[in-house]
């Protein structure tokens, strides 16, 4: 017990002094050290779903999200200076974590944001859970490589899993398991 809350004593003090820093000199930090990871509130709902519709051709709607929020699920964002790039949505329960949702404003890609969130997600169920598990589009290479370099493995297809422009598309399920 006394680990852990110094654990969390530790993390309050060093997000405190870079909130600090970051505010007062913010060309003093590189960019991601200025992104802070923190659960999702309804009041980030309209950023969120504007993310979303930037990054999927089939967005859920705003509605999902909050009942996400309701659920209790694991709903996180990134931001930089209150601006939300990124989020992540998860559920956990019975010793299995499943990632429900995970996407970066198209604009901000490739700045190590999906990372950040996903060494988030994966910190937040560890102890509770013994496998991480999710489905990605095929189509979506940049997503399977960060995936596969974060761990995960390929343990199967769910055919016609999501809505495609001419029909379906199928998912690749992958797998990580949290030791």
């Amino acid at each position: 017990m006394r680990v852990m809350l110094e654990k969390i004593k530790n993390w309050l003090v060093y997000d405190a002094d870079r909130e600090f820093y970051a505010k007062v000199f913010p060309d003093s930090m590189s960019r991601r050290d200025l992104m802070r990871i923190r659960r999702m509130a309804v009041s980030d709902l309209p950023s969120v779903a504007a993310i979303e519709k930037k990054g999927y051709q089939f967005p859920w709607g705003e509605d999902i999200f909050r009942d996400c929020l309701k659920a209790r699920y694991e709903c996180w964002v990134c931001e930089e200076r209150d601006k939300v790039l990124g989020y992540c949505i998860a559920s956990i329960a019975v010793g299995e974590a499943h990632v429900l949702n995970l996407c970066v404003d198209p604009a901000e890609q490739g700045q190590g944001i999906g990372r950040k969130l996903l060494e988030n997600l994966i910190e937040s169920a560890r102890g509770r859970a013994e496998t991480v598990f999710l489905e990605v589009r095929p189509s979506n290479t940049v997503a399977i490589a960060l995936y596969e370099n974060m761990g995960f493995n390929e343990i199967g297809i769910r055919k016609g899993y999501y809505p495609a422009e001419n029909g379906r598309e199928d998912a690749l399920m992958l797998a990580l398991e949290l030791f």
